[in-house]
């Protein structure tokens, strides 16, 4: 049953024999140690000098952004300032999110000081993130236990309403999701990261959760603050719509590491999963010239096997461990200058990629047929 259902999804004319045919929902030929053993020992090294260069390199291209544009105020600039700014923020979040892995800095209080203060600069609550990103780490490529772009099983979402079958389904709403999931988690998951009492943390783990929540707080007053002193039009302009094209950046990069490649991949459930399997389902991602300005987070496969490495480490630590992964590493699509063909995979994922069965332990995502016409039915 596992091997016909690969069939299908791995593509029309694959037959188990042919030089062409791969199943990717079986389990490696080798193991995690084998990986980490091709990996050079100098890929594991942190450099706090370094990390903060990186710190102070987007901090100073964020300010340096933003008072050209306080600057100039003019609608000849801010469409250049909009998605320039969007973009570091989005460069920010990933060096927070290097310090919620602690491979920014072998020291625990640096990561936690300078994670606080890029995360909540963005409003991301940094200890409640970083929790449920853990938990993601641990559990990917589980159906029920995956906590980013989870897929939802059959029933969760033949239940759903139709607003939010439609939001989840029809772009470009999905990314914008990213708010909204921090306040709500996906369908079929209840909590919230900025609630201490979430079921996503351990009763330990409440203090961390009420810190991150109150960093929030503040830069959230200081914006609206600023608002009523300047005007909430230029804020708007300032730092709300850099924020949306972040919160577009963060949804775009993280649904394409785990959905849309050209085969479907597998989720798992049961003793089927491992850590090993669920970490090989992540997909590289090629960004042209911003693989270098969001700090290489498209190099994701060796990320998700081992977010110890430091980023500037991941192109090499990926290079040497291609060996070893064979055709469980799929070599991304080069992009030009902007990743713009990116977009027709994320198309055609959110148009197909709806759900996963309720039962079996090797499952793909399947296709509603009836999705977008009943919803431009009901809409006429």
């Amino acid at each position: 049953m596992v091997q016909a259902q690969t069939l299908q999804h791995f593509g029309n004319g694959a037959r188990e024999g042919d030089q062409t045919y791969f199943d990717p929902g079986a389990p490696p030929p080798f193991k995690i140690a084998d990986i980490r053993a091709a990996i050079p020992k100098h890929c594991w090294e942190k450099s706090t000098l370094r990390s903060l260069s990186y710190v102070l390199r987007d901090v100073s291209v964020v300010t340096a952004l933003a008072a050209a544009a306080i600057a100039f105020n003019s609608w000849f600039f801010w469409p250049l300032y909009w998605p320039a700014q969007g973009t570091m923020f989005w460069a920010l979040f990933v060096l927070g999110h290097d310090c919620g892995h602690g491979s920014f800095s072998n020291s625990s209080k640096l990561n936690s000081f300078v994670g606080h203060i890029l995360h909540s600069l963005i409003l991301v609550p940094y200890n409640g993130w970083r929790i449920s990103h853990r938990t993601h780490h641990q559990n990917h490529g589980h159906v029920e236990n995956d906590e980013s772009w989870v897929p939802l099983t059959e029933k969760v979402y033949k239940n759903l309403d139709n607003m939010t079958r439609m939001l989840r389904y029809s772009f470009p709403f999905p990314i914008f999701a990213y708010p909204f999931y921090l306040w709500n988690r996906s369908p079929g998951k209840e909590g919230s990261h900025f609630n201490p009492y979430s079921n996503l943390f351990s009763s330990g783990e409440r203090k961390g959760v009420v810190t991150s929540t109150l960093c929030w707080g503040i830069v959230l007053s200081l914006l609206l603050y600023l608002s009523l002193t300047i005007g909430p039009i230029f804020m708007l302009k300032l730092y709300g719509v850099p924020y949306l094209i972040f919160v577009m950046w963060l949804d775009f990069v993280t649904y394409l590491h785990h959905h849309g490649y050209t085969h479907k991949l597998p989720w798992y459930r049961g003793q089927e999963w491992s850590y090993l399997r669920g970490g090989l389902t992540t997909v590289d991602r090629d960004y042209g010239w911003i693989n270098n300005v969001h700090h290489d987070i498209g190099t994701h496969v060796i990320h998700h096997l081992f977010p110890q490495i430091p980023h500037y480490h991941l192109v090499e630590a990926t290079k040497s461990a291609k060996s070893v992964l064979g055709k469980y590493y799929r070599e991304p699509q080069k992009s030009g200058p902007l990743p713009f063909h990116l977009l027709k995979y994320l198309l055609q994922s959110i148009s197909q990629d709806h759900f996963v069965s309720d039962t079996g332990d090797i499952v793909y995502y399947q296709t509603d047929p009836k999705l977008h016409q009943d919803s431009w039915t009901k809409s006429e």
